[in-house]
């Protein structure tokens, strides 16, 4: 697709999101002022549900790339049409080398890539151990860091049910984050400062809602593993 006609396609797509998912969903925004309008950027989100792509663009007027797991490709309806968006296949449960070079193809270019750092879509709405593969990624990218919360789409349609339904949803950006700050952490560490600063996040989004915060005090600390970011 021609780069013109793609732009007006995905700006299409996007609007139609926003006028749909908004009202439906009754979401709120917090934070958007914190996404660079320009400029390299890593837009990492906790993973509730199929739906938090959606949620992580249509609050902010700059365009996403998203990682998208190669089997979906194969879909008679979502093939397609993820082919016509700003995706990049990943294989997932392993290490996808030619995916992690295209992301960093991506942001090398002053894009914005949305990463999922869990690696997969939360059991229960809480929030996963960080993956210490994604401070690698973050590193070499030298992409500035958002963290992204998005609360309430594990209720909208969580990973055990084949259909979604309707809700309220948070979306809160955090403070960006150099990378600067990642190669002074260390990769391990700063997964592990990620995992809690998620947290926080989260209890503070969930506040806002006026849901109930997570408890994980029952929580061993973070442990950072080496696998990679997940697709959507």
């Amino acid at each position: 697709m021609k780069s013109w006609l793609h732009r007006i396609w995905y700006g299409l797509v996007v609007l139609w999101f926003r006028l749909t998912m908004f009202p439906l969903y009754r979401v709120r925004v917090f934070g958007k002022e914190h996404v660079p309008a320009e400029g390299p950027v890593l837009i990492a989100g906790n993973h509730q549900s199929f739906l938090d792509p959606i949620f992580c663009q249509i609050p902010i007027r700059r365009n996403l790339n998203y990682l998208s797991r190669d089997t979906l490709y194969d879909h008679w309806f979502f093939g397609p049409l993820i082919r016509s968006l700003n995706t990049i296949p990943i294989r997932r449960g392993q290490s996808d080398i030619t995916a992690m070079r295209a992301v960093i193809d991506k942001l090398r270019q002053n894009h914005a890539v949305v990463i999922f750092p869990e690696s997969t879509r939360t059991q229960d709405g809480r929030i996963g151990d960080v993956k210490a593969g994604f401070a690698l990624l973050a590193r070499r990218s030298g992409a500035t860091i958002v963290p992204t919360i998005v609360d309430g789409a594990y209720e909208a349609w969580p990973r055990h049910h084949k259909f979604p339904r309707l809700g309220r949803v948070g979306i809160l950006y955090g403070n960006p984050i150099r990378h600067e700050q990642v190669i002074e952490m260390g990769d391990r560490e700063f997964a592990r400062w990620l995992t809690t600063e998620f947290r926080r996040l989260q209890a503070e989004c969930r506040t806002a809602m006026g849901r109930t915060p997570y408890d994980y005090s029952d929580n061993d600390a973070p442990v950072a593993s080496e696998a990679g970011p997940d697709a959507a």
